[in-house]
């Protein structure tokens, strides 16, 4: 993994573990639910923040180095990757 984005990565988690705990939290000490959604939501766009970070690692490592390759199944299987995970991305929750 590269070295920047390991660290964002990694930085990344932690602050989604504090907003998880706080969730927890309020979910149970039964707090108003505007504000328990309001947590969820911003627990949703950071993992979406750490999946893009890991998404440009990919592409930066495994991806680059699939197409460089002189192997056409390589190729194959970068892009293979590419639509499973834009099928996922668009198949959850929409």
């Amino acid at each position: 993994m590269i070295t920047d984005i390991k660290k964002r990565a990694i930085h990344r988690s932690r602050i989604i573990e504090g907003q998880f705990k706080g969730l927890e939290k309020a979910i149970e000490s039964e707090a108003y639910c505007m504000d328990i959604l309001t947590q969820s939501l911003a627990i949703q766009k950071s993992l979406a923040s750490l999946n893009k970070l890991i998404l440009e690692n990919h592409l930066r490592t495994h991806t680059a180095h699939m197409l460089a390759s002189d192997d056409t199944s390589e190729h194959d299987k970068a892009i293979e990757e590419m639509l499973k995970l834009y099928e996922l991305n668009n198949i959850r929750g929409k």
